[in-house]
């Protein structure tokens, strides 16, 4: 879109704060598409877009909206120019570099019989007839030891690989940049970098799968800084996705028992995944500097600003839901932005519905085909940038 002729900024909001959207952000997005889809909001210091058709054109221009945002913490927090924030042939060398681990063969071959392992023995630890909160006891360490195998640093522990995804999200997301977050990701980048330092001998003598091992024995093998940066921003994403995924596609199945009924039936643990992560996307809001001068939505938006992609917003857009503020597993097929779209399109999204849909949620069930939610009130979701369920206290019967 180019700029129209005397278009004038989007308004500016002074009210709209970062808590706010941390804890009851659709409420504020369905207001905004009706009133205010484009919005620059000062406590972000971001223009935020809220409806889908401007969120998918600007993640579907790389060339006028570019990831190298220098207004990020992202930078700080990892210690390093990662590939999210880089653009065409750097940023495709540097994704490339991994996606061998990444592929429909290896996820078949080598991760689905592995996944499927940890999930009958994480699962089997569970007590029948008690009620017990999936986030500390399933959800988040079955993510964790996924993503074990799959960067190649089983070594790492559940607690820790848990611990320094969520200091990496919070970093990346410090727009307060607040001093004392960086100092818990420095601290947690000194101990990823030791641990990467020491399973390099093992990975170089034994070659696998492993994205460890894939982007260290390549032909011309990445700089060593971004092999050991793809690796943390997988630690970054690759938790918090399918451990969200798994608890608010449960949140939403035990809330509509009918809905239940039928994935149960007709084994439509798919429609589920899309459904759960269309209602609330794990990764909620992205970034993108905007190097030449444009229009969206009517306004001019400056070379040098910085807009931010609501996905969250984008998968509630009236325009293509009805009733998208309810989960709903038989709404319209309709494509959705969880996992972004355009060259950034999440690298783990396969992985992530392969360990959901077609392993944990169907064993689950057929361990605990009574679990029910006891107190559904109790289930508090948070986060502004990502986003989930900080607790699922189920009876696991």
């Amino acid at each position: 879109m180019t700029r129209l002729a005397g278009a004038d900024q989007a308004p500016l909001d002074r009210d709209i704060t970062i808590q706010q959207l941390t804890h009851d952000p659709y409420s504020i997005y369905r207001r905004l598409r009706q009133e205010a889809p484009v919005l620059r909001v000062q406590s972000v210091g971001r223009t935020l877009l809220t409806k889908a058709k401007d969120t998918k054109y600007v993640k579907d221009n790389p060339e006028l909206f570019s990831s190298d945002d220098p207004n990020t913490p992202m930078k700080r927090a990892f210690r390093a120019h990662t590939l999210m924030r880089k653009d065409g042939a750097e940023h495709a060398r540097e994704r490339g570099a991994m996606a061998p681990s990444f592929g429909a063969r290896n996820i078949k071959n080598c991760w689905q019989p592995i996944y499927t392992k940890v999930a009958e023995e994480y699962v089997a630890r569970l007590p029948k007839g008690e009620v017990v909160d999936l986030f500390p006891a399933l959800a988040g360490p079955f993510a964790a030891r996924c993503l074990t195998h799959l960067l190649g640093i089983p070594e790492a522990s559940d607690d820790d690989m848990q611990r320094w995804s969520q200091i990496l999200i919070d970093g990346a997301g410090n727009f307060g940049w607040s001093d004392a977050l960086f100092a818990e990701c420095d601290q947690a980048n000194d101990e990823m970098d030791a641990l990467f330092t020491a399973a390099m001998d093992r990975h170089k003598a034994e070659p696998n799968q492993s994205a460890l091992s894939v982007m260290l024995n390549a032909e011309d093998p990445i700089p060593q800084s971004q092999i050991f940066a793809n690796i943390k921003i997988a630690i970054g994403g690759g938790i918090n996705e399918p451990r969200d995924a798994l608890l608010t596609i449960l949140y939403g199945l035990l809330q509509n028992p009918d809905q239940l009924a039928a994935v149960k039936e007709g084994g439509l643990w798919g429609q589920a995944f899309e459904e759960g992560v269309r209602w609330v996307a794990p990764i909620q809001v992205s970034s993108r500097l905007v190097t030449a001068d444009t229009e969206i939505g009517g306004y001019h938006i400056p070379k040098g600003d910085t807009v931010m992609t609501v996905q969250a917003s984008a998968n509630h857009d009236e325009d293509l839901y009805d009733a998208p503020e309810l989960f709903n597993i038989d709404r319209p097929k309709q494509p959705h932005q969880a996992f972004g779209n355009g060259p950034h399109f999440c690298q783990g999204t396969h992985i992530a519905r392969r360990m959901t849909a077609d392993i944990m949620l169907p064993l689950l069930f057929d361990r605990f085909p009574n679990m029910s939610l006891p107190d559904p009130s109790a289930v508090s979701f948070y986060g502004f940038g990502f986003r989930g369920p900080r607790n699922l206290p189920v009876l696991l019967n």
